[in-house]
């Protein structure tokens, strides 16, 4: 007679493939959920600061984008990983003049990350006129989004220029470091 199940020997040996298959795919895991992550934080920038450009363009008035930790008014810091909001200025002062903001993004550190972003200059906002130009800038920004770890290969720049065009780039391209 036969019995039906499996030998002690090869429990171990199905045992021995499935860890060394977990110890293959468990880094390349953590690889795609932290590029992932850096991606989802830096588009969010990207997308409010397009929005932005796009709403002083509709409305013919300037928008800005800044730092916020409040969620409702902009605060003196170039820490954009505490927050942001975009919201009208017509007085085009940088600020939002009392207006309720178009959009908030609340800290990094309020959805459980680490990662920081920082704009260069210590650029604390960033208007955009009626014509869609990024105004007040003595030159190009570059917002650099770093994780906790510091791995280079997962750094991405946001830079704006003074025409307004806006654009991502990954750390070894010509402006991310």
């Amino acid at each position: 007679m036969r019995s039906a199940g499996f030998t002690v020997l090869e429990l171990v040996i199905v045992m021995a493939i499935a860890a060394i298959l977990l110890t293959i795919g468990i880094p390349s895991f953590r690889y795609v959920s932290t590029a992932n992550r850096m991606a989802a934080e830096v588009n969010g920038l990207i997308g409010d600061m397009q929005f932005a450009r796009a709403e002083a363009i509709k409305e013919g008035q300037s928008v800005v984008a800044c730092v916020s930790t409040d969620g409702a008014t902009c605060t003196n810091s170039n820490a954009w990983d505490n927050g942001w909001i975009v919201c009208s200025s017509p007085l085009n002062d940088g600020t939002c003049d009392g207006n309720p903001p178009y959009r908030v993004q609340k800290s990094f550190a309020s959805v459980g990350s680490t990662d920081t972003l920082v704009a260069d200059g210590n650029t604390t906002v960033l208007t955009f006129n009626r014509e869609g130009f990024s105004v007040g800038l003595a030159g190009p920004v570059t917002v650099t989004l770093h994780n906790s770890t510091n791995v280079s290969s997962f750094t991405r720049c946001l830079q704006v220029s003074a025409v307004g065009i806006v654009q991502v780039e990954t750390a070894g391209q010509q402006n991310c470091t």
